[in-house]
């Protein structure tokens, strides 16, 4: 089974995941670290588990869901993993921070390791995380399905009773919509969702409740 612990972080509420198996390696999901205490808490989390740090995935490249990334590569050397459409985010989260906070931003932008593609299978320990493009809220956004654990992590795509806003550069409104209903919708009832803000939901709940995904 897997182990998933959630740290909400920065002015925006984001959430993000580190998942584990019994093997002790991990995933960071979405390391929107911002403020020190946040960061450390996430390496200390790493390292008082004794946790492997495999990969550091990116479900989108907006700010509020990739400020951590420079201090998971500081510490344990391991780059961001982002599909393409979405590095031009990432390559300069500064510049998004300024845009939309108005305020200054000083750490420095880690290099991306590999991009993702749709259909990519991400491996940890005994479990394995498929990728699944769901452009909308971001040109590159995605969502990482674990079949074997029922879960899934949805980033700013899918929120419980809710879902991304596309009024953000390159964002889309048809291409969400499309990406809710033709491949979010279709993910089996019985999966938890490990949104990027706010609490948890299913599949089950969202596809009767929140009319976006009918």
């Amino acid at each position: 089974m897997i182990n998933i612990r959630t740290f909400v972080c920065n002015m925006l509420q984001e959430n993000c995941y580190i998942v584990s198996d019994d093997s002790g390696e991990a995933v960071v999901i979405d390391c929107g670290a911002f403020f020190e205490h946040e960061r450390q808490a996430v390496v200390a989390h790493l390292r008082d588990q004794r946790l492997t740090l495999r990969h550091v995935l990116c479900t989108h490249g907006h700010f509020d869901h990739v400020f951590g990334n420079d201090t998971l590569y500081a510490e344990f050397g391991v780059k961001p993993e982002i599909h393409a459409d979405d590095l031009f985010l990432v390559e300069d989260v500064g510049q998004q921070y300024r845009d939309l906070m108005d305020m200054g931003y000083s750490h420095p932008t880690p290099p991306v390791g590999t991009l993702l593609t749709d259909g990519a299978t991400i491996t940890f320990g005994n479990h394995r995380l498929n990728v699944i493009h769901t452009p909308g809220h971001s040109p590159g956004g995605v969502v990482f399905h674990c079949a074997e654990e029922h879960v899934a992590f949805t980033g700013d795509t899918l929120f419980r009773m809710s879902v991304g806003r596309t009024d953000l550069t390159r964002g889309s409104w048809p291409q969400l919509m499309q990406s809710l209903q033709q491949r979010v919708a279709l993910l089996p009832a019985d999966t938890t969702v490990y949104p990027g803000h706010g609490p948890i939901t299913t599949i089950a709940d969202e596809q009767q409740y929140n009319p976006y995904l009918r």
